[in-house]
């Protein structure tokens, strides 16, 4: 499966990781990559609880670019 995750930097300079697709899916890590690696095992999880609780894998999301 293939998802989009977003990748952000909080206050105090750690990589946040996040599925969307995914409620609670979130990672992080001290730089990029580790961030990357993270939520890859996070995704993973989250799908195996998910199914083994008989919940959606995941939820409809979308992508939508807004000019401001």
């Amino acid at each position: 499966m293939r998802f989009i995750i977003t990748l952000d930097r909080d206050e105090d300079g750690v990589w946040v990781a996040e599925c969307p697709s995914i409620p609670g899916c979130v990672s992080q890590g001290q730089n990029k990559d580790e961030a990357l690696e993270n939520v890859k095992e996070a995704i993973q999880l989250c799908l195996e609880v998910r199914a083994e609780k008989g919940m959606p894998l995941t939820i409809e999301t979308q992508q939508i670019e807004v000019m401001a």
